[in-house]
């Protein structure tokens, strides 16, 4: 069963229910456009049929074939009340559409006498209760299976947690708009509906779950789905700024969702969703950020530098590359304060080479670890001090920083984990929404993968990555990057097993089958590692340049 979910205060509930069909172009749903109103963040919007849930719903539970309110509840996971979802959706789906899921399915001509009801029900002069009374109607719940779960983003006036259903339109009627709430209805396919031309206003609730739909090509293929659905999780999406200075939402799936929660839990959308080079970002009290203006394929939007300190003095966590604007963009950022000493991940040339420049604008010591192998390094990284593993910086009172020897991508990777916020600068070793490139010589996957899993042993709540934005759940990030890691290197088996020997360039096409052509000279370094590692452990061997599987 799903966690009991509970929103805010001041959020109202409400249902929605997505009717499928068949069209001629493949499965369609019903939509309406919203009247415009004033104060209606809704208005003019095209939506799924839907409104808040009235108190008298729950006296129409009575008149319900389906599941039971305990029922209901446990499936939506509340306490109580959970059958008054359903009642709302197929009572806000007759009033807005005039389509009503009732048992036995109603004949038209009977399915006339009842649409002067609908106008009774909006106008709250009579309820659902009253209605199936009149009518001897009973409500079809069974008919509707639950969908999504949404909650209007925090700091907007209007906020709604929706449920939204799914059920197959009804046969042997048809849709009408009530010409009040709404003032046109369109079945369309998902994907006509999400056309540019239509000009058609969206939520992004509405864009996403047509974006969903899209995938299926008939409505008992979406509906079948939905029903296999065992936990429905809720999405809340969070307004940011966006660089016109407008607002937008950042969905859960973006990067930079769980560092906007972290940044701006209520809601005020002055956090960006973008890491624009040389811009300061605050993350905490004791951090400050600054990108660097090198984007590219292997250092995504540029590499993050980290300030962390006390305001009066900073401690500055990899300086990323040699541009003299980018050092400014972190003299900058420190000032009024001083930058006091100065910290390496790692000697690839998008994280260290600074260190001279700001070392020498600062006069702050440098530390890090230098490498077992000068290719693809930093060879002017000379560091003042070499840090080793388990070694604790005393940066302020309250800001500590204790050094972790995180072999792997580079062996002379460190990572450094903020004590007081549990908070871990990786480097280079767990990135944002990718992974990382294990090169050898100097990478080894068998150290990559220790290391790895001798963080699962440390208290993490946040990744700072060298890439990317404020990573949470950083147990579960180092699990998923593990079993990822043990899947591709049990792909390199399989291939050798089937193939007798290959050589790196005939397994590479089979081994990341998942990857772009465009990537395979670095995937090919990666694989290397992975065969490295088979080999040191009995598994294959290499002769000739053709690799050969043992067992």
């Amino acid at each position: 069963m799903s966690e009991r979910r509970s929103a805010p205060r001041e959020v109202r509930q409400a249902a929605s229910l997505l009717l499928l069909r068949d069209g001629e172009h493949g499965l369609e749903v019903l939509m309406l456009r919203r009247a415009e109103r004033d104060g209606d963040i809704r208005s003019g919007a095209v939506v799924f049929p839907g409104g808040v849930l009235d108190a008298r719903d729950r006296d129409a539970h009575g008149h319900v074939l389906g599941p039971s309110d305990e029922e209901a509840s446990a499936r939506l996971g509340v306490d109580a009340g959970g059958l008054d979802y359903y009642v709302a959706a197929l009572r806000e789906s007759f009033e807005e559409v005039g389509l009503l899921l009732a048992a036995p399915a109603l004949p038209s001509a009977r399915f006339a006498t009842l649409l002067p009801w609908r106008a009774r029900l909006q106008s709250g002069s009579a309820s659902m209760a009253e209605f199936c009374r009149a009518e001897q109607l009973r409500l079809d719940a069974g008919a509707l299976t639950a969908y999504s779960h949404w909650l209007t983003p925090p700091g907007v006036a209007q906020r709604f947690d929706t449920r939204f259903f799914a059920a197959l339109a009804p046969a042997g009627q048809e849709a009408v708009a009530d010409r009040g709430e709404a003032v046109e209805l369109m079945w369309l396919t998902p994907r006509a509906a999400l056309e540019p031309a239509r000009e058609l206003r969206l939520l992004p609730v509405t864009r996403r779950t047509l974006q969903d739909l899209s995938r299926f090509g008939r409505a008992d293929d979406a509906y079948g789905e939905a029903r296999q659905r065992r936990d429905i999780p809720l999405v809340m999406p969070r307004r940011v700024a966006s660089p016109r200075g407008t607002l937008r939402v950042v969905m859960p799936d973006e990067l930079a969702y769980a560092e906007v929660a972290r940044l701006d839990p209520e809601g005020r959308g002055d956090i960006t969703a973008d890491l624009a080079p040389g811009r300061p970002v605050r993350l905490g009290a004791n951090i400050v950020r600054v990108t660097a203006p090198n984007a590219g394929p292997m250092t995504g939007p540029g590499t993050n530098s980290y300030l962390v300190g006390d305001g009066r003095t900073w401690t500055a966590i990899d300086p990323g590359p040699a541009m003299p604007e980018h050092v400014q963009a972190l003299l900058d950022a420190a000032a009024p304060g001083r930058i006091a000493r100065i910290l390496v991940t790692h000697t690839h040339r998008d994280h260290s080479p600074a260190a001279r420049l700001l070392a020498e604008a600062t006069g702050a010591p440098v530390y890090g670890r230098r490498t077992a192998h000068p290719e693809w390094q930093d060879e002017s990284f000379q560091p003042e001090r070499e840090l080793a593993d388990g070694e604790r910086l005393e940066l302020a009172p309250g800001v500590t920083l204790r050094v972790l020897h995180t072999p792997g991508h580079a062996s002379n990777h460190l990572c450094y984990l903020l004590e007081e916020e549990k908070l871990l600068f990786t480097g280079d070793h767990v990135m944002q929404g990718s992974t990382v490139v294990i090169n050898p010589p100097d990478g080894d996957m068998a150290a990559y993968l220790r290391a790895l899993e001798a963080l699962l042993a440390v208290d993490l709540e946040w990744f700072a990555p060298g890439h990317g934005f404020l990573v949470a759940r950083p147990h579960d990030v180092l699990r998923a990057l593990i079993a990822h890691r043990l899947r591709r290197e049990a792909k390199v088996a399989d291939a050798l097993r089937a193939a007798g020997t290959a050589s790196i360039d005939q397994m590479l096409p089979i081994v990341y089958d998942d990857a772009p052509e465009a990537l395979y000279p670095v995937a090919r370094r990666s694989l290397l590692a992975h065969l490295h590692k088979l080999a040191a452990e009995g598994r294959v061997e290499e002769q000739s340049g053709r690799w050969a599987w043992r067992g």
